[in-house]
């Protein structure tokens, strides 16, 4: 391999850290452009990957509008369809909303959107706090088969994989580093 070829990514990667960046600059700036800047947003993360995300599209918006954004972070284990199939006791953590989401625009923000069952989840959770002028969301990857009609207002990326496959969203303040990959589920 000579110094100006492009290094080949593994089959099974679909997003490297390269990619993320760019993906999360685009959503950043589609959700101010949608928005017509950045007064009365705040960005709430589903846990566990949403909230590294959400933090990182705060930090962006913020750069290029000079507004700080509110950044919350949202439990669902309790709010979850599938409590009752689940053996033991869910495992909950805090929620934790800096702001009254009520009359602010809310942008949910996950990091893979698949059946929406989580985003139907936090919608529930959401509106027990407050009701929100509006509610739009966010994610890294769309991966499609939807169970509930429910469609991501901004995407990073968009990938068509079997059913019997799990895309894995890899960040840097969780797993060490940025990568998105396609695994056997």
């Amino acid at each position: 391999m000579n110094d100006d070829s492009v290094p080949e990514t593994p089959a099974d990667m679909i997003m490297t850290a390269a990619d993320v960046k760019r993906a999360l600059h685009r959503i950043a700036h589609h959700i101010t452009d949608h928005n017509k800047g950045a007064y009365g947003m705040i960005l709430v993360g589903i846990r566990t990957r949403g909230v590294p995300l959400a933090r990182r599209l705060a930090a962006l918006i913020a750069e290029f509008e000079d507004v700080p954004i509110p950044v919350g972070e949202l439990d669902i284990a309790l709010y979850r369809d599938d409590l009752t199939l689940r053996r033991g006791v869910p495992r909950t953590h805090r929620t934790d909303i800096p702001v009254d989401v009520g009359n602010r625009i809310v942008v949910l923000v996950d990091d893979v959107l698949f059946t929406g069952r989580t985003v139907r989840s936090a919608l529930d959770a959401l509106v027990d706090l407050g009701r929100p002028a509006q509610i739009q969301l966010a994610v890294l990857v769309d991966r499609g088969q939807r169970e509930f009609p429910i469609r991501a207002d901004y995407v990073g990326r968009r990938v068509s994989v079997e059913t019997h496959q799990k895309v894995v969203v890899h960040l840097a303040e969780t797993d060490g580093e940025d990568r998105v990959t396609v695994i056997p589920a």
